[in-house]
């Protein structure tokens, strides 16, 4: 049976990917932190505001979004074209990032 530590750790990488889709479908205008969170607590992968954050910093050092916002009250996110290109199947998702085989 798997331990609890390696079922947060799929459940972060899960997370990681949803993030990006629910960026992707925003395109081209940043999505903010509160629709991603409302989006992911509809889905049933329920995070903290502060996890969020955590998500999209981790993201944002993959270099696969940008942020604007950090420091202010409210974070907004724009997937880079590398972020692009992991969404659309055209670049390997790095490791980290749970995205399901493509069809």
């Amino acid at each position: 049976m798997p331990d609890a530590i390696d079922l947060e750790q799929k459940r972060r990488e899960e997370a990681r990917w949803r993030v990006l889709r629910v960026i992707d479908a925003g395109r081209p205008i940043a999505v903010s932190e509160q629709i991603i969170w409302r989006v992911l607590a509809d889905i049933k992968l329920s995070l903290s505001l502060n996890a969020v954050r955590r998500e999209l910093a981790y993201l944002r050092d993959l270099g696969l979004l940008e942020l604007e916002g950090e420091g202010a009250e409210t974070w907004f996110a724009k997937l880079t074209a590398s972020g692009v290109d992991v969404v659309e199947y055209n670049f390997p998702a790095p490791a980290g990032v749970a995205r399901p085989r493509k069809y």
